[in-house]
């Protein structure tokens, strides 16, 4: 009996396309939102997303929202203020 190892990893077949960034995560000031959107473990995800940018990111302000309720959209008074008072951000869910 013999065993075959099957690389499930496929040649990327899109062509990588660089970008750049609209804002720039060095100038003061730079804040980034944080949205959970009230799946359960949503919240401390984003402990986790948040504890890694500051390790990139050392000079970056977070602000954090949450949903509260999976099953609805976020407001729009909500991402006004975040589109508002924000440079980037991260919308993330849990479960």
């Amino acid at each position: 009996m013999s065993v075959t190892f099957l690389d499930p990893r496929a040649e990327p077949g899109a062509p990588v396309e660089a970008y750049a960034l609209s804002a720039d995560p060095d100038a003061p000031g730079f804040t980034v939102g944080l949205l959970a959107n009230g799946f359960p473990d949503s919240v401390a995800f984003l402990d986790q997303v948040e504890a890694a940018l500051r390790d990139v990111l050392p000079h970056a302000s977070f602000r954090r929202w949450d949903k509260g309720d999976a099953s609805s959209v976020a407001g729009p008074a909500m991402l006004e203020e975040i589109r508002s008072t924000c440079q980037a951000a991260v919308a993330a869910y849990g479960h």
